[in-house]
């Protein structure tokens, strides 16, 4: 087991070493003079090579892309050319924990309301619930997450005025305020992924329930709680890890929508920002850390498939 850990270690360092190298290569082909942006109205030839100079844009790409590999492990991710405030800090300390709150709530919102949903339309499955919840998912799953942020905020926000339409306020500082600036945005970023749980689970749950073993357990006169709960969830678990670990990275790809919808100052926004002002190595930081949770994230995945299955410990 240690050995698989280890070997799937590296194999996440070898992915976020190819994600560097993309994201480097390709920033740099990117349209667009950051210098040019940085000089504006004070533009001259003089000014501009001496400026591509001193940010060391005159060097090859390579020596470029070692000299910033370099200082990025060991945590000196520079300075935002635009703002002049620590990459690090902005990114790391700012934005992170704004997004993976962000996220962390959506995906609360999408398990608490998902699998019992998917369960009760499994449970009363060709009948009139069943028909609502299934179709509730399916266009839960097909609206936009942009088109259903600005629904939301016209409805709850506008007409009715119950949550603000934007902004943030961090719930560890302010728990109540925190809540309620996060409800619209979680709910929006959740409603995709509140369908696929639910459809996951009610396929998943009607397919277990067919078993002969389900059978042997009604057979044993245990109630129907615990024939559910306890025996074929335990094997519906499996497939829903798998379409979660396997979304979450979606999630977080919606998360950058939802704050630019929101205007809510996560790594979303972060990036977007830094991308219109060709702030590289902003943009760099925020792709480094959303491949860091996305590699995080699948092999939270592969150790959580070891703990429901206990027969995948000794391969």
């Amino acid at each position: 087991m240690a050995r698989a850990f280890l070997t799937k270690l590296l194999q996440t360092l070898l992915v976020l070493f190819i994600v560097s190298i993309v994201a480097f290569w390709f920033l740099k082909l990117a349209p667009g003079d950051p210098v040019m942006m940085l000089l504006g109205s004070e533009y001259s030839p003089a000014a501009h090579a001496k400026l591509t100079q001193d940010l060391g844009l005159d060097k090859p790409i390579a020596v470029q892309y070692v000299d910033w590999l370099g200082r990025f492990v060991q945590g000196d991710w520079g300075t935002s050319y635009i703002t002049r405030a620590d990459i690090w800090t902005q990114a790391v300390m700012q934005a992170l924990p704004v997004t993976l709150a962000l996220s962390a709530a959506a995906l609360a919102i999408a398990l608490l309301v998902g699998i019992p949903v998917g369960m009760i339309a499994a449970l009363k499955r060709g009948g009139p619930v069943d028909w609502v919840v299934s179709s509730l998912s399916l266009l839960g799953s097909a609206f936009p997450s942009f088109f259903l942020g600005i629904v939301l905020i016209w409805v709850f926000g506008v007409a009715l005025g119950w949550f603000p339409t934007m902004g943030f306020v961090r719930p560890w500082e302010q728990f109540w305020s925190g809540v309620h600036h996060l409800a619209l945005p979680a709910i929006t970023l959740a409603a995709y992924y509140c369908g696929l749980i639910a459809i996951t689970t009610r396929a998943s749950l009607i397919e277990v329930m067919e078993k002969p073993f389900i059978n042997a357990v009604r057979a044993r006169g245990e109630p129907m709680w615990r024939v559910v709960g306890v025996h074929a969830m335990r094997n519906v678990m499996m497939p829903l890890v798998t379409v979660i670990g396997l979304q979450l990275g979606g999630l977080l790809r919606g998360a950058v929508m939802t704050e630019v919808v929101f205007a809510v100052p996560g790594l979303g926004m972060m990036i977007t920002t830094a991308v219109l002002s060709r702030e590289y190595g902003v943009v760099q930081a925020g792709i480094m850390l959303t491949a860091l949770f996305f590699v995080l994230v699948n092999l939270l995945v592969d150790q959580t498939y070891t703990w429901l299955d206990p027969r995948l410990r000794s391969r």
